[in-house]
């Protein structure tokens, strides 16, 4: 008598592009699970989307004075500073000292006494939510916060991706969204370039 033993065969690991495939190919319910991830995390993060648009824009107007007010700072810096490390204590771009009569030097909008220390200049600033707008689209890893741009990157990333999701590849409304992304793709290109 003949013992045969069927073993059961271990499929084998599927493919990446085989899981694209699948993907692209999905049905309804995962275009609806795209569309609700959408929706729900862009109502979530409407309120940081919208600090980064408005601050977006007032940086692109930071060399000029634009929404800014002067404000007069007077402050004691250690005393006997050369220029440069002036220029560092005041935290000034491109800091000049336009003339030294006896213990002041005169620089831009200010005074500096080297024998006490003391500095008094104007400084033009914006409004103060405007300015914590600036500092959070402008947050290093230096700030406790830092992981929140990460997340947001993360978020906008997602954005980007999940609308190609969100309807079929045979649908006339995806084939059109293409045309779209092809000329925001080239659009991107050009500005790079420039």
């Amino acid at each position: 008598m003949k013992i045969v033993l069927y073993l059961p065969r271990r499929k084998a690991p599927t493919p990446f592009f085989v899981y694209f495939i699948q993907i692209l190919t999905m049905g309804r319910k995962s275009e609806n699970t795209f569309r609700e991830f959408h929706r729900y995390l862009g109502f979530f993060l409407a309120g940081i989307m919208a600090v980064y648009a408005i601050s977006g824009i007032v940086l692109t107007f930071r060399t000029t004075d634009f929404m800014k007010s002067e404000y007069e700072v007077n402050t004691t810096l250690e005393a006997n500073l050369n220029e440069e490390a002036l220029g560092s204590a005041l935290r000034k771009r491109g800091f000049t000292v336009d003339k030294t009569e006896g213990d002041l030097m005169y620089f831009a909008g200010g005074t500096y006494n080297m024998q006490t220390g003391e500095a008094s200049y104007t400084e033009k600033r914006l409004p103060a939510v405007l300015e914590s707008m600036n500092k959070l689209h402008k947050m290093h890893t230096g700030n406790p916060l830092f992981w929140l741009g990460i997340f947001f990157g993360i978020a906008l990333l997602f954005f980007a991706v999940s609308a190609f999701f969100m309807f079929r590849p045979s649908a006339p409304i995806y084939k059109k969204g293409l045309y779209f992304a092809a000329a925001g793709f080239l659009l991107t290109i050009v500005l790079l370039l420039v």
